[in-house]
């Protein structure tokens, strides 16, 4: 798996399909508060069959290569269920999706198909800010038994927070590509002007700060 090739080109179909607009002139405001140069929204991958089997297939070859012991595919509601499905065809493994909380009726249970104790799970989800969705989804896949081996996902913010979350939860994530792929293939491809690279680095040094 040539990574740096995978990461390119998922950061290359992510911007034409706009699933990631870059505005650092005009910032988004997220629902922290953090104003912000960049917006993502993956769930629009699921539009496009040749991208999203793509997506299956490199998320496929990521999970085969760093944990190969899985045994069941787990997909963070909403957003990761497609591409866990996808995955879990691909590798021919079990699959489960885990919702937000518990439901309240029924047998109030939050996660729906496979997940038991013992199993080696590998959770999916489409996009890393904090990591606060996806390490829900781990301690509710912990709670019944089962083992986050890791956890996995299409972009990454790749924010200082996300990598003190997922220390303190002691599970590992990896991602098919990340925020300095996605500026450096953004000024590759023209999405951006050279000005705009700056500011959406500094926006990457001190997200926080950056509007201030």
């Amino acid at each position: 798996m040539d990574k740096l090739a995978v990461a390119e080109n998922i950061a290359g179909q992510l911007l034409k399909i706009k699933a990631v607009t870059l505005s650092p002139k005009e910032p988004f405001t997220w629902a922290s508060g953090i104003k912000s140069p960049i917006y993502t929204d993956n769930r629009l991958t699921i539009a496009y069959p040749d991208f999203r089997q793509t997506i299956a297939h490199d998320l496929a070859d990521l999970i085969k290569e760093n944990f190969p012991e899985v045994e069941v595919i787990g997909g963070v509601a909403t957003a990761g269920i497609p591409h866990a499905t996808g995955v879990s065809n691909i590798l021919n493994l079990p699959l489960n999706y885990v919702r937000p909380k518990k439901k309240d009726h029924g047998k109030k249970g939050q996660i729906e198909g496979r997940c038991q104790k013992g199993d080696k799970v590998v959770l999916i989800d489409d996009l890393i800010s904090t990591g606060g969705s996806i390490l829900k989804a781990v301690q509710a896949v912990r709670e019944v038994g089962a083992e986050v081996i890791g956890t996995v996902a299409i972009f990454s913010y790749d924010l200082p927070e996300s990598t003190t979350n997922f220390e303190n939860a002691e599970t590992k994530l990896f991602t098919l590509t990340d925020f300095p792929t996605m500026i450096e293939v953004a000024k590759q491809q023209n999405y951006v002007e050279e000005s705009d690279t700056e500011l959406l680095q500094q926006w990457y040094k001190d997200p926080e700060g950056w509007c201030k």
